[in-house]
């Protein structure tokens, strides 16, 4: 009996270590992130929306040479790359946020701090950024792309409940078969 409830007990203290992770990836308040938080014109920066349900976005501003596709869906939110347009003035810039699959809308701000006068770094004769951006890369395989990278990333937190689960199933088993052979050979 007293292996049991160790059983039970082991049971209980490794489903709760893992069990707040699954519920960690809704948290967070909403709203996009800049990283870095005030870049400069031309300059390639990470965005992190926090706030959509679904598993893809889309990130939209003025700001922006083109719109950048958001993916993930965890704890992290979503996250996405793009480039901050060549020839922007300095400002704040607005940032909106459509979740794919939802009507959520999550909104932020982009700061373009003024140009450093000082002379040491030249300034580039050629634009930092493309005009037009194509699509290209796949020619629009690139979004099934993305999704068979997401499931080749490994198990999810179902996947990984289950097997807590079923592990824990499995030592109750042998902790009462256990039980049931030292009993039986006392008597």
């Amino acid at each position: 009996m007293r292996s049991m409830r160790l059983t039970l007990c082991a049971g209980a203290a490794v489903a709760a270590a893992f069990t707040p992770a699954a519920y960690a990836a809704d948290a967070g308040p909403a709203g996009v992130s800049v990283n870095p938080a005030s870049p400069a014109a031309g300059s390639d920066i990470r965005l992190r929306a926090m706030g959509c349900a679904g598993r893809t976005g889309t990130a939209a501003s003025d700001a922006f040479v083109s719109d950048a596709r958001l993916t993930g869906g965890g704890g992290g939110g979503l996250v996405g790359d793009t480039r901050v347009r060549t020839a922007l003035r300095p400002g704040d810039y607005g940032i909106r946020v459509d979740c794919d699959g939802h009507h959520e809308r999550v909104k932020g701000t982009l700061t373009v701090p003024a140009r450093d006068s000082s002379p040491s770094v030249a300034s580039p004769a050629s634009p930092a950024s493309p005009v037009a951006p194509v699509n290209a890369g796949g020619g629009g395989t690139a979004r099934l792309a993305a999704a068979d990278d997401a499931h080749a990333a490994g198990p999810g937190t179902r996947q990984a409940v289950v097997g807590l689960v079923l592990a824990s199933v499995a030592a109750i088993a042998v902790a009462v078969r256990g039980t049931r052979r030292g009993n039986d050979g006392r008597d």
